[in-house]
Order: structure tokens, then C-alpha cells, then sequence
């Protein structure tokens, strides 16, 4: 904890010192006086022994005092905020390549497994949505806690032909940042809209320009990116990147597969089929993400399991000054009330 204000820390001593002294000066004096009792029921309580009860109400309006008077400095804690958005976007490559048998049963088999245990143990107030790519990008399943429904659209991928690694990216910042006007089908054609446009698009709105912040400050959200191969189309997988990396989005991504390309489907076809890790690996390190390889199915459920340890709501740091003020209010409260109950009467 820090504080925005320090010097009104001060205060704070100064009255957790001074408002007890005061108290007993008062009791003091009061003590001097002639004892004249303003109530029956007082004087009752005080013969039965019960006058402790008499100091625990301005005994609570002293530490209402002196936490008014710490909030005062504006204190900022690292809490955990439970009503903060968490959304994690799972980017799977569907290409044809996937189907290769080098990581049993088959790529995609062993894939969509790890994934589904992936969901498993993610914390349920995380969001998670799907975006499937090859030739092309889309949501197959928009973020949401229904685990069920996300389970049954990964079961339900089916493959098709390209690898359009960067326009996964961008589909996946469109959903996390729907209001900036972010257009996968502009960025493909060149700064021209995609002729094969659904009526029930929205109209989006224009491209907002995006102030750039540290790669991976955005603890909101990130991107898992799972590929086998190479990218074949679409955006640029690196300019993707940057879009990531400016908004502070990190994405975590999985190399699938064997590095060298399954030499059973020729040279003309394997390199296509190969992973290219240097360009994964550069998308992790740009994002402030990590590159992890996953060569067998075991691996790959090693590689779920530390992710879903690490992308989560992290804490954050948020001023207190208005819990400490309500608190301090309903500790007045308090104190009138007990003093109403015991006296009849406000402190």
C-alpha cells in the first residue's frame, strides 16, 4: 500500500493521540463536577456494574475519526477487483495441416483435448472466447463463462485450407476492443472493406487511433495462439503483432507439430506444414507473452496447464479512499445507534 497524499498521514497519528487524551480529559473533568444523572436508565446501568458501556460509542466515533482521517491520504492498495472483466481469447489454427498424425491421435484431436482440460481449470469468472482460423478468421464462439458451450464449439471445428496467422490476431483485438473499429477484411484488402460482408454486420465504427502502451500492460485480457504451420495469407502475422503489442495485449503462443514439416507429405507440400517458430516466437516476445513448443500431446496439456496458472485476473492497484469513508460512516452509525439503545440518547 502507498499513498497519494503522505502528509496527511499526520493527521492521522496526530489524532489517534490527541482524541483519547482529550476523551480522558473530558471524564476527568466531568469526574470533578457534581454527578447529576439526566436518566433513570443510566443511573441503573451504572449501578449494575455496566459502565463500560458508556466510552464504546465515542470510543467508535474516535476510530471513525482516525480513519476518515487516513483516508484522507488517499491510500492505494493492491486488491483484487472481483467486478473486473477477465477475458482470455483462444486463437486455434483448423488448417488441413492439423490432421497430421506426428502428435497422437491427430493434431487437432490432441488440440482440442487440451484445450477442453484448459477450460477445466481456468477460474469460472474468466471469460474465454474461441476465433478458429485457416484461410480465413472468425468467432466461433464469442467470450462467455458457459463452459459447456465453449466444450461443444470446439468439439464442432472443422478444417479447411491456408493459415491466416495474423488475421487471427486481429479478430481476436475486433472482440476485445469492439468500439475501436478494428476491420480484418480491411487490413486484408489493402484499406478496402471485404466484398463478402454478412447483412447482419453492424456497421463498425471508423478505426480509432490507438495511443500506444507498454507491451503487456493490459492485464485484462490476453490471447492464446495455437498454430501447426506457417501463415499463407491474410494480415502479416508481426504487423498483427504490433496492434497487439500497442494496446498492451499479450498472447501466449503454442507451436504445434514438428518443426521440420512431416516428411511423409513431399518437400513441394511440407514446408507449408512446417512450424515456423521464429515468427511465433517474435509474437510472444513482441506482446511481452511467452513462445512455448508442444511436439506431443503430453506436452501440449503441460503447456495448458502452465498458462492457465498464469493468465488470470491479476491484482491491481485501486484507491480505497471511498471504502475507508463508508466504513468510517457506518462506524458513526454504529455508535449512534448502540448510544440510542443504551441512553436513549446521541453520544
Amino acid at each position: 500500500m502507498f499513498f497519494l497524499w503522505p502528509r496527511l498521514l499526520w493527521l492521522t497519528l496526530t489524532l489517534a493521540a490527541v482524541l483519547p487524551l482529550a476523551y480522558w480529559w473530558l471524564l476527568r473533568r466531568r469526574a470533578r463536577s457534581a454527578v447529576r444523572w439526566s436518566h433513570l436508565g443510566i443511573a441503573r446501568a451504572a449501578m449494575q456494574g455496566r459502565q463500560w458501556r458508556r466510552h464504546v460509542p465515542p470510543a467508535i466515533v474516535m476510530l471513525a475519526c482516525v480513519l476518515l482521517a487516513f483516508a484522507a491520504a488517499r491510500p492505494v492498495a493492491r486488491v483484487l477487483l472481483p467486478w473486473s472483466k477477465s477475458t482470455i481469447m483462444l486463437a486455434m489454427d483448423v488448417s488441413l495441416s492439423m490432421r497430421v498424425p506426428d502428435v497422437k491421435p491427430t493434431r487437432m484431436q490432441a488440440a482440442q483435448q487440451a484445450a477442453k482440460q484448459f477450460l477445466q481449470e481456468l477460474p469460472k469468472h474468466v471469460e474465454v472466447g474461441l476465433v478458429t482460423f485457416a484461410g480465413s478468421s472468425q468467432v466461433a464462439q464469442r467470450a462467455t463463462l458457459d463452459r459447456e458451450a465453449l466444450a461443444a464449439t470446439i468439439d464442432g471445428i472443422q478444417m479447411q485450407w491456408g493459415t491466416a496467422v495474423g488475421s487471427a490476431i486481429v479478430v481476436c483485438l475486433a472482440e476485445l476492443f469492439p468500439d475501436q473499429g478494428i476491420d480484418v477484411g480491411t487490413m486484408t484488402f489493402g484499406g478496402r472493406p471485404s466484398a463478402a460482408r454478412s447483412l447482419d454486420d453492424r456497421a463498425k465504427p471508423p478505426p480509432k487511433e490507438v495511443k500506444p502502451v507498454a507491451p503487456g500492460s493490459y492485464d485484462s485480457a490476453a490471447i492464446i495462439l495455437l498454430s501447426d504451420g506457417r501463415r499463407t495469407t491474410g494480415v502479416d502475422t508481426l504487423a498483427a503483432a504490433k496492434m497487439a503489442a500497442d494496446r498492451g495485449v499479450r498472447i501466449y503462443v503454442i507451436g504445434l507439430g514438428t518443426v521440420d514439416g512431416p516428411a511423409a507429405y513431399g518437400e513441394g507440400f511440407a514446408i507449408y506444414m512446417q512450424l515456423d517458430e521464429p515468427t511465433l516466437r517474435e509474437v510472444a516476445r513482441m506482446t511481452g507473452g511467452e513462445y512455448h513448443y508442444a511436439g506431443t500431446a503430453e506436452q501440449l496439456r503441460g503447456v495448458y496447464q502452465h498458462l492457465g496458472s498464469r493468465v488470470q485476473v491479476q491484482v491491481r492497484e485501486t484507491e480505497v479512499t471511498g471504502l475507508l469513508t463508508l466504513v468510517a460512516a457506518l462506524l458513526v452509525v454504529c455508535a449512534g445507534v448502540l448510544s440510542m439503545v443504551w441512553f436513549g440518547r446521541i453520544v
